[in-house]
């Protein structure tokens, strides 16, 4: 009898010592479709301008002044995805969390592919990763805040303050992100975006996101015909892709 009770004590004592444990690192629901503040975003566009180069402004100047006369350059060329920080910075549609054993997948709407993995299975950035737009990304929980650390960012993506003014990073990019829910259907991107080939310091900004609140919305397929591009340089010297040069009946030439 009393073996029994003793049995049953512990049991109890168990289940509510591993109640606690799951309450205590219980992470928050990120998943679902998110829509990002665009009138925020707008309002950081003069308010809190990246840190450029004084070369890099001049640029950054231009573009302002091409699209203010109806001249606005195209960010989003050659249906590239947004790449990384862009996707996070300046992006006008939907986006989808979806939150998997040991990884967040983010799944974009329209604007080309954009798919970008968070691994959060305990791995390291990789020491010879393959460079890509969106970067390598691992991360981990800080209580209930997602710390992100992305690498391995080609150069040719843009750190973009909207879809008609950005600058290629030209290498060496670095971006820390602190994602959180500011409220149940709010979400902080707190970012930290280090590129010291076109920034004088490193550019911390927030950026706010929605979730949708019935959670049955869809991000539709986009869809997009690109032209071959290769990596080459623009008339400022900064990373980007070119036109491929075409064969006469629209395959790739490519010089021996």
């Amino acid at each position: 009898m009393i073996a029994g009770k003793l049995a049953k004590k512990f049991a109890l004592v168990s289940c509510v010592a591993l109640f606690q444990a799951c309450g205590a690192s219980a992470e928050p629901d990120l998943s679902g479709v998110w829509l990002p503040d665009i009138k925020d975003q707008k309002r950081q566009e003069t308010a809190n301008m990246p840190p450029w180069k004084a070369e890099i402004l001049k640029q950054v100047q231009h573009l302002i002044a091409e699209e203010k006369a109806g001249r606005p350059f195209l960010v989003l060329s050659h249906c590239l995805p947004h790449g990384m920080p862009s996707w996070m910075l300046m992006t006008h549609n939907a986006f989808e969390l979806l939150s998997t054993p040991g990884r967040i997948t983010m799944l974009g709407e329209a604007d080309g592919n954009r798919m970008r993995r968070i691994y959060l299975d305990g791995r390291k950035l990789p020491e010879d990763p393959d460079p890509s737009l969106h970067g390598y990304s691992v991360g981990h929980w800080d209580g209930d805040t997602l710390v992100v650390d992305t690498a391995a960012i080609v150069p040719q993506a843009y750190i973009a303050i909207s879809e008609a003014v950005g600058i290629p990073s030209n290498g060496d990019m670095h971006v820390v992100e602190r994602i959180h829910l500011a409220e149940p259907n709010v979400m902080h991107d707190d970012l930290t975006i280090t590129a010291p080939n076109v920034l004088t310091e490193t550019w911390k900004t927030t950026r706010i996101f929605r979730r949708y609140p019935d959670r049955h919305y869809e991000i539709t397929e986009g869809e997009c015909e690109q032209e071959d591009v290769v990596p080459g340089k623009d008339e400022h010297g900064n990373d980007v892709f070119v036109s491929n040069p075409q064969g006469a009946y629209g395959t790739v030439h490519t010089a021996k």
